[in-house]
């Protein structure tokens, strides 16, 4: 199988070429980047070895480029199964449209997360780039969409927000076992943001430091989200603040809202359970919360909560780099190719 990644040298990117060296089932890699065409991959990032075989060597898997990063142009005369596109907002779809019908694309920009185009617009302050192909998109949710993932040939990969977010809630909606107004409060490591040149972003600004941004609905996640829970539970409302912190990659998810008369934390728990059952990269941890340290480096999201009279307190983190992007992405493709969902996917933390 042969795989391209669009913005090779992003973090995204950078973590795409990782995982898919050490993936079984992929056989070449196709590295892009516009700025830095011609490029040997170990010239910029020495983070990558060349590895003993063609399960773990990126020079073996990007024999087809000699080791070096190409243009998309050039990248269009490999004929890929699937291409990744680790590109940014409103400029996603229209670099991969050269690979529409021809190979599946796993989009990690937020292009083709809104359906609605009314809505899109008022997140993003511009219609969608290809409104034209919405409707033929899939949200890739792993947990939730999967059958359709099987099917779809653009999968919408999810923003790192919404992944942490909705997953702790998506059972509760479904089951109408919470109600009402749902307040989210989430703390992101910097990497979040990608490799922007902004001077808040800077490691002076940054270090020994923490504040919120974006509070309330002005924050452009908060329609995906509301988008995805209203699909479960059209009674349900969303507050949502998103915070930066002085960690390199995690992110940390708090909700909180009230439970339906009458639930009780068995039933909490039999929703949590019977939701994740047969899910690799979920881990419930029931009264335990969560830390970013327990999932740095995986896959994995792992959820707690707490019930304190009638409200509920849902825990969870993630990597944001890894099932916050660019690990669910090949989560997608694993599911979309029929391999082994947990393939080249490290379900441990790093210690």
């Amino acid at each position: 199988m042969k795989a391209t990644v669009l913005g090779s040298t992003g973090y995204t990117g950078m973590v795409l070429l990782r995982l898919l060296a050490g993936h079984p089932e992929v056989d070449a890699i196709i590295p892009v980047s516009s700025s830095r065409a011609g490029n040997h991959l170990l010239d910029f990032d020495a983070g990558l070895g060349k590895g003993p075989s063609r399960y773990t060597g990126i020079l073996e898997k990007t024999a087809e480029t000699n080791g070096k990063m190409v243009t998309v142009e050039e990248a269009e005369k490999h004929s890929s199964d699937v291409v990744f596109s680790a590109l940014p907002h409103l400029a996603s779809a229209e670099v991969c449209r050269p690979f529409f019908g021809k190979s599946v694309v796993i989009d990690l920009s937020a292009d083709f997360r809104i359906t609605d185009s009314g809505t899109f617009e008022k997140a993003y302050g511009t219609v969608p780039p290809r409104p034209d192909l919405l409707k033929d998109r899939v949200y890739g949710l792993c947990e939730w969409y999967k059958e359709e993932i099987k099917r779809g040939d653009i999968i919408a990969n999810p923003g790192c927000y919404p992944t942490a977010a909705l997953l702790p809630l998506l059972p509760l909606a479904e089951k109408g076992l919470i109600s009402g107004t749902l307040i989210t409060n989430a703390l992101s490591g910097i990497s979040g943001a990608g490799k922007k040149t902004k001077p808040n972003l800077i490691f002076c600004e940054r270090t020994e430091n923490t504040c919120a941004y974006a509070p309330g609905k002005t924050h452009r996640h908060t329609l995906e989200i509301l988008q995805e829970i209203e699909a479960k539970n059209s009674s349900l409302d969303l507050f949502f603040t998103p915070h930066l912190v002085p960690l390199k990659r995690g992110m940390a998810v708090t909700t909180v809202g009230e439970l339906k008369p009458g639930t009780t934390p068995e039933d909490v728990e039999k929703c949590m359970d019977t939701a994740y059952a047969e899910t690799p990269f979920v881990d419930i941890r029931k009264n335990r919360i969560p830390e970013t340290r327990d999932v740095w480096g995986s896959n994995r999201c792992d959820i707690g909560w707490h019930i304190e009279e009638n409200r509920i307190f849902l825990f969870s983190v993630i990597d944001n780099l890894m099932k916050g992007a660019s690990g669910q992405a090949v989560q997608n493709m694993n599911i979309r190719f029929g391999f082994d969902e947990t393939a080249g996917l490290p379900l441990h933390g790093k210690v």
